[in-house]
């Protein structure tokens, strides 16, 4: 699916990507969920997120802080409190240790807590994204703060193409423990 461009794209790919999401975990088997995710032995998955999530969990848990990330950047820039999307000390460069992090917070959450931190922030960022219009999701220089990006852009990065990435790497695992 292309990256959306307009509002309707948005949502509907949001929606889309996260119901597909949704059905892949139910149809999970209990082997696919106790099965700790490795993905050493595939010389292709070279980026770091590959070693770090350890279960579906760790990566439930990675969409709910990426979402956190949007609403609390959107909460302080539509108020007049600019602040970069990544909070201190972290950059574009350095957003990995960040998501290191949010893995190790989440250690303690149950994979149920997950599902319903995951729920909660994905109907609040669905809701946001409604209250904006086309053009401010996806016109060019609506908002200062989004630079040379649109507001839209940032939507689809914590949502649809968040989602994608996940489920990815929920059919990379399910292959994984077909071969064991």
């Amino acid at each position: 699916m292309a990256r959306p461009t307009t509002k309707g794209e948005l949502i509907a790919a949001s929606a889309q990507n996260y119901t597909k999401l949704k059905a892949h975990i139910v149809s999970m088997t209990e082997r696919e969920l106790d099965t700790p995710f490795d993905f050493s032995s595939d010389t292709k998955k070279t980026e770091a997120y590959w070693g770090r999530d350890k279960n579906l969990r760790d990566v439930l848990a990675h969409l709910y802080e990426w979402h956190q990330l949007l609403l609390v950047w959107m909460a302080a820039n539509t108020a007049g409190d600019r602040k970069p999307f990544l909070p201190e000390p972290y950059t574009w460069r350095t957003y990995g240790e960040m998501n290191v992090g949010f893995w190790e917070k989440h250690q303690v959450t149950s994979l149920e807590e997950a599902e319903e931190l995951l729920e909660g922030s994905h109907s609040a960022v669905m809701e946001l994204a409604e209250g904006f219009s086309d053009e401010e999701l996806f016109g060019r220089g609506c908002f200062d703060w989004t630079g040379t990006t649109t507001l839209g852009s940032y939507f689809a990065s914590a949502t649809s193409s968040h989602y994608d990435w996940a489920l990815r790497k929920l059919r990379a695992h399910r292959r994984n423990c077909r071969v064991r």
